[in-house]
């Protein structure tokens, strides 16, 4: 037991870093792809053998959730323990390529640089199209200012998202854990919407995502701040902000590090935006003191590697903590 779960705890230093180094390359196989199919094909066939009814897509809505997470979780537990009987460096080996999989640390920043060159060149339809890479939002009538607050809101979104929350999933129950969030996560990503398609198809998912990110988000939060402070950004000004504007979205998590990252660079983040052709209204976060350019997407991207790093520091002592009372049994 106490070598599995030291396996599991180096695990995640080990993802960790992988992830810095390697970022998400193309030609890997990605099991969030395969989540993706998944979700796609369980929502075709939930949708052809359930009425088209409100009930009938809520009843497919949870039973879509309950399979997908289900088997995201079931099938990397199953492959851990097979590896586990095999040997314990395999072990650490295969838990260790989870992990990394499961964090998107470099890929963020990667995809995010991306539009921040664009910008930088001028090139407005190069940068919306980077952009619409990352985002859900319409982005052809975008403004250069428009697609750096989305592509800030962005970075800050999913530094809960993408790196703190799953870390935290991994710390507490290993990749089995981590990718039953990230199944969740990718749900609410891709049927979570108040649309007429998945007003009600979507409910389970979207729901379950703000149950499972309530902590993450908030944790996240404080975490930016911290790394606001530490890098020279202006820490007291984002608690500030924070504090201020973080209930400013429709989604009880998502508003939280937009606030922090807001706050720590000065700028105003949230406002109306398009969706499907159809514009949402949306509270702004944050005070409007500085415009947001292309140099707010490298900002962003530092408090997102700060913050990634005192999370794995705080992960890190979550998993000993676990560890410490087994060594003390000995």
């Amino acid at each position: 037991m106490i070598v599995l779960l030291l396996c599991s705890a180096l695990s995640l230093v080990l993802g960790f870093f992988l992830d810095l180094w390697l970022g998400d390359p193309q030609w890997l196989p990605h099991p969030v792809r395969w989540i993706g199919c998944l979700i796609s094909g369980t929502e075709k066939l939930l949708r052809r053998i359930l009425p088209d009814t409100p009930a009938g897509q809520r009843t497919g809505g949870i039973l879509q959730t309950i399979l997908v997470a289900g088997s995201s979780c079931g099938i990397s537990l199953g492959i851990l323990w097979v590896c586990w009987k095999i040997h314990p460096l395999l072990f650490l080996g295969i838990q260790s390529l989870f992990c990394y999989q499961i964090l998107a640390t470099k890929s963020l920043k990667t995809e995010s640089t991306k539009v921040a060159v664009k910008l930088q060149q001028q090139d407005l339809p190069g940068a919306r199209y980077a952009v619409s890479r990352i985002v859900g939002r319409d982005t052809q009538r975008m403004t250069e200012e428009e697609v750096a607050k989305a592509t800030v809101e962005t970075i800050a979104e999913n530094t809960s998202d993408g790196i703190v929350a799953p870390m935290l999933f991994l710390a507490l129950g290993g990749a089995p854990l981590g990718f039953l969030y990230k199944a969740v996560n990718t749900m609410d990503s891709m049927v979570g919407y108040r649309n007429d398609r998945y007003r009600y198809f979507g409910t389970a998912a979207a729901k379950t995502d703000d149950v499972l990110n309530w902590i993450p988000a908030r944790l996240s939060a404080w975490l930016m701040i911290l790394a606001a402070q530490v890098l020279g950004y202006d820490g007291k000004h984002a608690k500030r902000i924070y504090l201020r504007d973080r209930r400013n979205h429709a989604s009880p998590n998502s508003a939280h590090t937009e606030a922090a990252c807001a706050g720590a660079l000065h700028i105003q983040l949230g406002g109306d935006a398009y969706y499907f052709g159809k514009l949402h209204q949306k509270p702004t976060i944050g005070d409007a003191e500085h415009p947001i350019t292309c140099t707010c997407i490298s900002a962003a991207n530092r408090l997102l590697y700060g913050a990634a790093t005192i999370a794995l520091l705080l992960c890190s002592s979550i998993a000993a903590a676990i560890l410490l009372p087994l060594l003390f049994c000995l």
